[in-house]
C-alpha cells in the first residue's frame, strides 16, 4: 500500500510531540561544527517541511524532495502561508535530480531507514556524493536494530483524538533487520476541504510501512562503496557515541571529490 496518504492529512498533529525545534538546534549545531553557516542545504524526506522550514528560518536557501505528493502538499501549503522561499521538489531520494550543487544535505526522521535495499541505499550515497560542493556534508539520523527490537517490537500503539485516531501494529523481523509496521487511520471530515466535509463521519485509510535497520559497520562501508568519507557517528541529539542502547544515531559523512559528476550547472 502506498505511504504517507490518509496520514498525510493528520501527520503534523500526531507528531505534535516531536520537539522539532530542539532537533533543528541540534542539527544546526552540528552543520555549523562541520562548516556549514551558510549556503543551499537539501532535505531529503521532507515531509511536510517541519525541519526544511526551520532550517531556511536559520538563514540556510533549501531545498526538500520527498516521494510523497500529499505530504509536498502540505509542505508547499505550509511555506506559502509563511511566506518562507523553500524549494520542494517531488521526488525520489534514489533517483533525484538537482540542477547544481548544495552545500550540505540532511536527512532527519529516519528517511534513510525506508531504503530496504544495501543497492539501493548505495545509490542514494552517491547521488548525494555527486550533488555536494567539494567536501560538503551529509548528515543523517538512523532508527536503530535496538529501538525497533526492544522499543517498537511487536507492540501495537494507539491514540484517539476528536478528530482522528490511528492503531500502528507493529513487527520486528530479526533475521532480515526490517521493521513493518501496518497504520490504520480514522480521520474526521473536518480535516478535509469544506466541501468534502460530512458531518461526523471518518475515513478509514490503511498503510503499511517498512524501515531496515542498519548497523554502524554496514553504514560505514556503505559510504565507502559510495565514494563518501565518514566522520563520526553520535548517539542522537549528544557528542557521544553511539551506545548499544541507542534508539536513534546521527551519521556524519564528507563529500569525496570524484572525476566526471553528473549534475547539470545552472
Amino acid at each position: 500500500m502506498e505511504a504517507y496518504t490518509g496520514f498525510a492529512e493528520v501527520y503534523d498533529a500526531f507528531m505534535d510531540n516531536i520537539p522539532y525545534k530542539d532537533w533543528c538546534a541540534y542539527l544546526y549545531e552540528l552543520l555549523v561544527e562541520y562548516g556549514v553557516n551558510q549556503g543551499i542545504v537539501l532535505d531529503m524526506g521532507c515531509g511536510t517541511g517541519n525541519i526544511t522550514e526551520l532550517l531556511a528560518q536559520n538563514g540556510y536557501d533549501m531545498i526538500g524532495i520527498d516521494n510523497a505528493e500529499d505530504m509536498l502538499d502540505i509542505a508547499m501549503k505550509k511555506k506559502e502561508k509563511k511566506e518562507l522561499n523553500i524549494l520542494y521538489l517531488l521526488q525520489d531520494m534514489r533517483e533525484f535530480e538537482l540542477y547544481g550543487t548544495v552545500s550540505a544535505v540532511v536527512s532527519i526522521c529516519d528517511s534513510i531507514n525506508y531504503i530496504l535495499e544495501e543497492e539501493e541505499l548505495v545509490q542514494v550515497f552517491r547521488l548525494v556524493n555527486n550533488y555536494l560542493e567539494e567536501k560538503g556534508v551529509f548528515i543523517f539520523d538512523l532508527n536503530t536494530e535496538y529501538k525497533y527490537r526492544e522499543i517498537l517490537a511487536d507492540n501495537v500503539i494507539a491514540e484517539n483524538r476528536p478528530d482522528a485516531s490511528f492503531i500502528w501494529e507493529n513487527y520486528y523481523y530479526k533475521d532480515e533487520n526490517i521493521n513493518e509496521y501496518q497504520l490504520t487511520l480514522y480521520v474526521k471530515d473536518s480535516w478535509k476541504e469544506e466541501s468534502e466535509k460530512s458531518e461526523n463521519h471518518f475515513v478509514r485509510y490503511e498503510e503499511t510501512h517498512f524501515q531496515r535497520a542498519y548497523d554502524l559497520k554496514t553504514i560505514k562501508r556503505l559510504l565507502e562503496e559510495a565514494g563518501m568519507e565518514f566522520v563520526t557517528a553520535y548517539d542522537a541529539f549528544t557528542r557521544k557515541p553511539p551506545q548499544s542502547d541507542s534508539e536513534r544515531i546521527y551519521i556524519v559523512a564528507r563529500e569525496c571529490t570524484q572525476e566526471n559528476k553528473f549534475y547539470i550547472k545552472n
